[in-house]
């Protein structure tokens, strides 16, 4: 609800696509500066903390940017500074939950040992599942019930993850250990070829992904003439496809291993988003999006697998912090890439960074083929 729910809310407030495309630059730029501590607190402190803290501070964030947009009149400078405040907010605090959960995920991965991949599918599940609702509810609140019931219906899931999670500990790896901070997760991913491979490719193809989140509620409603559930709906569609892709990889890894499934999302991926760009009408966007995220979730339980195995525990929240940042460079400037370019020149920028996803994913699936320690760890 967060990710796709805080710029359809600054569409539905300010009707500015160069602000919505702002807000979401303004979403993830503090994720990206959150990543520098939220790693080294999780290991310092633990996870259950970490993520109480963060999950209680954004419900308290949301009522009460709430109640401030309930006073206000849409399209106020008050009201505008109060959304873009609200989604720079909510990025930092997502993230310190984020790689709590991360955390413990990973724990319960290095427990299954060779089935890792199975754990990682399950989690990348509820992760869809959550995603299949969550986009297609804030669009219909939105629509029916304004900022308001969005926000409060956000603010009763961070409440009720606050008390959910509250449940789940893990021992802290001690203060020692946690003032290596990032300079110790760059260190191991620089000594893990096939994970930092992996993440390279990732970081050229988030580049598209990012371009297509920020882009699309602009597309939709400000191009097509669609509503904010519309734009919901595409989300939530591709949620559902990535959690069958999801399902499937766990059994597509245990026949075919790991790099193959990889590469074949890939191509997947990189061709669908190349479709995305030449796409002209509502259902061509929708179809081909479920498609992009199908290839997507796929490779992020590779992704999510490799970094289980080769990363150890008590510097784990280090460089997940390191790997996470990296992954998330490209959404601020996708978010400043959308206010600078008009709406209609949108579908060239997409052919552009669809272009650059399929020669990233091919040099590093390239690369990754001929390292020796990937027959050990992706067999």
């Amino acid at each position: 609800m967060t990710t796709y729910g805080i710029p359809l809310l600054v569409l539905a407030t300010t009707r500015s696509a160069a602000l919505t495309g702002l807000a979401f630059a303004l979403e993830w730029i503090p994720r990206i500066g959150a990543f520098t501590v939220a790693g080294t607190l999780v290991d310092r402190y633990g996870t259950a903390r970490v993520f109480r803290a963060a999950c209680l501070a954004r419900a308290l964030l949301v009522l009460a940017s709430a109640a401030v947009l309930t006073a206000l009149e849409a399209r106020t400078l008050a009201a505008t500074v109060t959304v873009m405040l609200l989604a720079a907010s909510t990025g930092v605090l997502t993230e310190f939950s984020f790689v709590a959960a991360e955390t413990v995920g990973s724990e319960a991965s290095r427990k299954a040992g060779d089935r890792a991949h199975r754990v990682q599918s399950v989690l990348l599940g509820i992760d869809q599942t959550a995603t299949l609702a969550g986009p297609a509810v804030c669009g219909l609140l939105l629509d029916h019930g304004g900022p308001a019931a969005m926000l409060g219906t956000l603010a009763s899931f961070s409440l009720l993850a606050a008390a959910l999670g509250s449940r789940v500990r893990t021992a802290p790896v001690g203060v020692a250990s946690a003032k290596r901070g990032l300079r110790a997760g760059w260190a191991m991913l620089g000594s893990l070829p096939a994970l930092a491979w992996l993440v390279g490719g990732l970081v050229v193809s988030n580049g598209a992904m990012a371009l297509l989140q920020a882009a699309v509620p602009v597309v939709i409603v400000t191009e097509m003439d669609h509503s904010s559930a519309d734009v919901g709906l595409i989300w939530s569609a591709a949620a559902a496809a990535s959690l069958l892709a999801i399902t499937a990889s766990r059994r597509a890894i245990d026949r075919w291993g790991l790099w193959l499934v990889g590469a074949v999302a890939a191509t997947v991926a990189a061709a669908a988003t190349f479709a995305v760009a030449q796409a002209d009408t509502y259902r061509g966007y929708l179809l081909l999006i479920a498609i992009v995220m199908a290839g997507e979730g796929s490779l992020t339980v590779v992704l999510r697998t490799l970094r289980s195995r080769l990363i150890p525990p008590e510097v784990f929240g280090s460089t997940l912090a390191v790997t996470v940042l990296l992954l998330l460079l490209p959404f601020p400037a996708a978010g400043l890439l959308v206010a600078a370019v008009p709406p209609a020149q949108l579908g060239h920028a997409i052919t552009v960074a669809a272009v650059l996803q399929a020669l990233g994913f091919a040099v590093a699936f390239a690369r990754l083929r001929t390292l020796p320690a990937l027959r050990t760890s992706l067999a």
